[in-house]
């Protein structure tokens, strides 16, 4: 079944003006000439010494390029961004007038005029949809105008936020804050290289050297990874052990699925013992999804 649902949670800033794109690419962690009416990216705003601030879907819609992220730290991201504004001419602002969309499965991308390639994109409802451009198995997101999301809608089961969020933590995708830590976690431990968060090849950017040494020397010990939850689902941050060893951390879950972080020693070795890993009374089972490179 294909679903469509609003995602109330997430929301758009809108970078404009003449130096909208150098600004951005002297910051994020993707390259910004990939965007066009027809390409969307996901990105990263890192501290200096590479750690995640924040990450969103950059969307060239218009003269302007929006960066859907999560609602609640948009005034959050806005400042970061200004930090760095200087004499640039550059405006940023927020774009109440959007909603953002999510349709799922992957069989969305069908009804929606949409190839099966990470962020295709085409215009939608006075809008823009996007194939994610993390995975495509993670289906397609729509900023459309909210006047017109009945239009955006039009043609798909109306979902809810728990079922595609139910898809995502099967899928074993992170969701910005909920799964990584601000001013800690990095994003090589998180996936952000797999799913086309990261371009190795543009310019520098802020946080850039950690997470090329990061890369370059090997230096991945943990990883965010989907785990099957039998019993209540932890609370984020809860300890995972593998017997007495600690083995890592719980982060979102929800109906019997979750994403942890786990010491990469610690799951090898639950897999030779047989042994089961365990959060509080939980026990977890690990799920290694197709497009992770261990």
């Amino acid at each position: 079944m294909v679903e469509a649902a609003l995602l109330e949670h997430r929301g758009a800033l809108k970078v404009a003006g003449a130096d909208a794109r150098p600004f951005l690419q002297g910051l994020i962690s993707n390259d910004i000439t990939k965007v066009t009416p027809a390409r969307a990216i996901h990105a990263g705003l890192l501290t200096a010494q590479g750690r995640y601030l924040h990450d969103f879907i950059v969307v060239e819609l218009g003269e302007a390029l929006l960066l859907e992220t999560e609602r609640a730290r948009l005034t959050d991201l806005r400042k970061r961004l200004s930090l760095y504004k200087l004499r640039a001419k550059v405006t940023i602002e927020p774009a109440d007038d959007l909603a953002v969309v999510a349709f799922w499965p992957e069989a969305a991308l069908v009804p929606l005029g949409l190839p099966a390639e990470p962020g295709a994109a085409k215009p939608h409802a006075g809008g823009v949809a996007l194939v994610d451009p993390r995975l495509a198995a993670l289906g397609a997101r729509a900023l459309v105008p909210a006047a017109r999301l009945d239009e955006a809608l039009a043609g798909f089961v109306r979902g809810a936020l728990g079922g595609y969020d139910r898809h995502r933590l099967a899928l074993g995708v992170p969701d910005g804050s909920r799964d990584l830590i601000v001013e800690k976690s990095l994003l090589l431990e998180n996936g952000f290289d797999e799913l086309n968060g990261v371009d190795w090849h543009k310019g520098c950017y802020v946080g850039q050297e950690l997470t090329a040494r990061t890369k370059y020397r090997g230096l991945v010990k943990k990883r965010l990874l989907p785990v099957a939850i039998d019993g209540a689902p932890p609370a984020p941050g809860t300890p995972i052990a593998l017997g007495a060893r600690d083995a890592g951390e719980m982060r979102s879950a929800a109906d019997g699925l979750g994403l942890a972080l786990l010491r990469l020693e610690m799951v090898d070795a639950a897999a030779l013992e047989g042994e089961a890993l365990t959060a509080g009374d939980a026990r977890l089972t690990v799920q290694r999804p197709q497009w992770l490179k261990m």
